[in-house]
Order: structure tokens, then sequence, then C-alpha cells
């Protein structure tokens, strides 16, 4: 059981960090231009960058090369070569910051503030964003990695590593609110 609870963080890393470098490396202008949706709110908010969308992309990508290269001498999945890599470490890290993006646009359509708890969306946006661009750029890679079994693990233990992860974010200063 520590094998596959290991090998479902690990395959997950590249998408569980992008929003915590976002969070960390983020700021500037906002993605929506400050602009307003037909219902009058904001399109996504201050907390979605530029800056911080392209940290967390680029972050999550790094992270996901670093954890390739030692991938086979620790016995962990790879995360491909060449145009593979590039696909499955693109697909889960900017997915993981499309997911959080998409659910702020369904946040401020609730007329929920920046920073709002929005339980479960919260804890799993991204990795639903993660899993979709993957499936669509690399279907073959997603599916013969991410078994059932990784995936119930996957949905089962990121609401606590996102908590806790948060709320360390929160006391360092990088994050707002411990959510």
């Amino acid at each position: 059981m520590m094998n596959i609870l290991i090998t479902a963080i690990w395959l997950m890393l590249p998408a569980y960090l992008p929003n915590n470098f976002a969070a960390l490396f983020g700021g500037g202008t906002p993605l929506d231009f400050g602009q307003r949706f037909n219902d009058g709110r904001r399109i996504m908010g201050d907390g979605k960058t530029y800056r911080g969308t392209a940290a967390g992309t680029i972050c999550g990508f790094l992270v996901g090369l670093a954890l390739n290269s030692v991938a086979s001498s620790l016995g962990l999945p790879s995360f491909g070569a060449g145009l593979e890599q590039f696909l499955v470490l693109g697909g889960l890290s900017l997915g993981a910051m499309l997911g959080d993006i998409v659910a702020s646009f369904f946040k401020r359509r609730l007329g929920m503030k920046r920073g709002a708890q929005f339980f479960v969306i919260d804890q799993l946006d991204f990795v639903f964003g993660a899993w979709i661009l993957t499936v669509i750029l690399d279907p073959h890679w997603f599916w013969n990695n991410f078994t059932p079994t990784i995936i119930v693990i996957v949905l089962i233990i990121t609401p606590v590593l996102h908590r806790v992860t948060n709320i360390i974010g929160y006391r360092i200063g990088a994050k707002r609110e411990p959510w």
C-alpha cells in the first residue's frame, strides 16, 4: 500500500506544486485585466495573474524534470522522454493552473470573494484540470500511469495534502488564508 501511495504522490507532484509557486511568485497584472463579466462581477479577480500562472506552470514543469531525472533510480514512474515528457509535464503543471483559474471564474459567478473557501472544489479543481489537460495531450501516458487505484488514492489524499500545504503557505506568509 505504501508503494502505491508514494507513486500517487509522485505522479501528482508536478500538479500539486504549481499553485504554491504561483502564490509565492505571483502578483502583477491580473489575467482578466480587471474586467467584469456580464453579471457585473470580476471575471476571475486579482488573485489570478499572468506572472503567477507562468511561474506556477514553469516551476511545476521544472519539478517534473527533476523528478524524471531520478525516477528510474528510485523505481518510480517516468514522465516520459522528449515530446512525451514535454506534453505530460505541460499537461500536469499548466492543467493544474487552468483548473484553479476555471474554479475562480465559477466562484466569482457565485458571488464568492477572493480567498473564500469553496469546500471540495478548492481541494480538487487543480487535480481535474491537470488530469483533463494531460488526457488531452497524452492519453496513452495518462491511462498507463493513472490506474483506477491511483485515481482513487489521489482523490482521497489530495484534500488532506492541500490543507496541510495551505496552512504552511499561510504561516510563512505566502497565502492570505489557510485553506
